[in-house]
């Protein structure tokens, strides 16, 4: 297990190094998203995911990789707005990364309980079942989303999102180190 926590690690090196670009580039102006959007842009990326790999062929030219690493970010960004609200004010740079870190540690501390528990069953995993997993996720995350964050004994929104993170973690170290 300690393999996966490095390789973790380098993943979510390479996904705050871009987050942090962005927020220089953008500011946090994706504060004003409601968490429906974030979902909504998470489903376009795991949708073009499955597309290419279905179609086994990118006519824009970028490949996957970059669309894993978007659903890592957008649904980080999707906890922040969970706990603090969509608003037109921005986050400092400094308050946007400590969020940031804090939500990625959550979701890396979760995937080495359940990675205690399972043995590392993802290993033997495509990446094709993590972009289906996720897109399940998104449905899921819609439905409890359409009843206003209320469920009768399921986990929330935030765990959907923790999921998804850490499956397209999963696929990124498969990219990244087994391909």
């Amino acid at each position: 297990m300690e393999k996966t926590n490095q390789q973790y690690d380098q993943v979510i090196s390479v996904c705050r190094s871009l987050f942090l670009k962005k927020m220089k580039d953008y500011g946090t102006a994706w504060r004003i998203l409601r968490p429906q959007s974030l979902t909504d842009q998470i489903y376009i990326k795991a949708q073009r995911i499955r597309s290419i790999e279905e179609k086994g062929i990118s006519k824009v030219g970028e490949g996957i990789k970059p669309e894993f690493i978007g659903i890592i970010n957008y649904c980080i960004m999707g906890l922040i707005q969970l706990e603090l609200g969509p608003s037109d004010e921005e986050l400092t740079f400094e308050k946007t990364a400590e969020m940031y870190d804090t939500y990625f540690q959550k979701a890396k501390t979760l995937m080495m309980d359940k990675n205690h528990d399972y043995g590392e069953a993802w290993r033997n995993m495509r990446i094709s079942s993590y972009t289906d997993l996720i897109l399940m996720k998104i449905k899921r995350t819609k439905q409890i989303e359409d009843n206003q964050g209320q469920t009768l004994v399921s986990e929330g929104i935030d765990a959907n999102y923790m999921d998804m993170i850490n499956y397209a973690v999963f696929a990124m170290i498969k990219i990244e180190f087994e391909n």
